[in-house]
């Protein structure tokens, strides 16, 4: 499943695509299909943390001033939508900017295991400012609810910043790191994206299958 990630987020064009991984059978089966990976320490504890580490390792000179996290859940993924959570960096105002789509489903809406972001969108097809994440049904009232996607787009000094940060209160009480970023007065970019240029997440077993 990893190397159909790597190939959608080369196709891409954004820039270099390096696997950041902690274990070596990943690394080795990115290597056998033609890409490049980048061990990092396995203890590491989130996605942020490991890309960090990577692109300090990789790029002392700094040539490089913004990074995107690709999850390795994501085989489908349309690369246009990867391309659409960079361009929420076009504010200069944004820390961070990641990707949201509408839930349809009532069964997706009360699954803990769906992630949601709580966005005012004004226009659709702009990004939009992220109030706030939960694994709970927010916000109350009528309207859309949207499932937040995995996928960010950080501006270096900003990913820096991100790790260097205690961990928050609501990001221990909800379990998303995202938060820490919100509770750091930091500013996220949410462009809405159609879940079928989504692809199928695997978060699950039953995903997978």
């Amino acid at each position: 499943m990893i190397v159909r990630v790597w190939r959608r987020a080369v196709a891409t064009q954004l820039g270099p695509v390096v696997v950041a991984c902690g274990d070596r059978e990943i690394a080795d089966t990115i290597e056998a299909a033609g890409g490049r990976a980048v061990m990092t320490d396995p203890q590491l504890p989130t996605g942020s943390d490991r890309i960090h580490a990577a692109i300090a390792d990789l790029d002392p000179d700094r040539t490089f001033d913004a990074v995107i996290n690709v999850q390795g859940d994501l085989p489908l993924l349309d690369p246009a939508a990867v391309r659409l959570a960079f361009d929420g960096l076009r504010d200069p105002d944004i820390d961070i900017a990641t990707l949201a789509a509408v839930i349809e489903d009532a069964a997706a809406l009360a699954d803990t295991s769906v992630n949601k972001v709580v966005a005012g969108f004004a226009d659709p097809t702009r990004p939009a400012r992220a109030l706030y994440f939960s694994k709970a049904v927010v916000p109350w009232g009528e309207g859309p609810h949207y499932e937040h996607i995995g996928l960010y787009a950080y501006r270096r000094e900003a990913l820096e910043r991100f790790v260097g940060l205690p961990r928050g209160v609501l990001e221990q009480r909800e379990r998303l790191e995202q938060l820490r970023a919100l509770e750091a007065g930091m500013h996220i970019a949410v462009s809405l994206i159609e879940p079928a240029r989504l692809g199928v997440q695997v978060d699950t077993p039953a995903d997978l299958e």
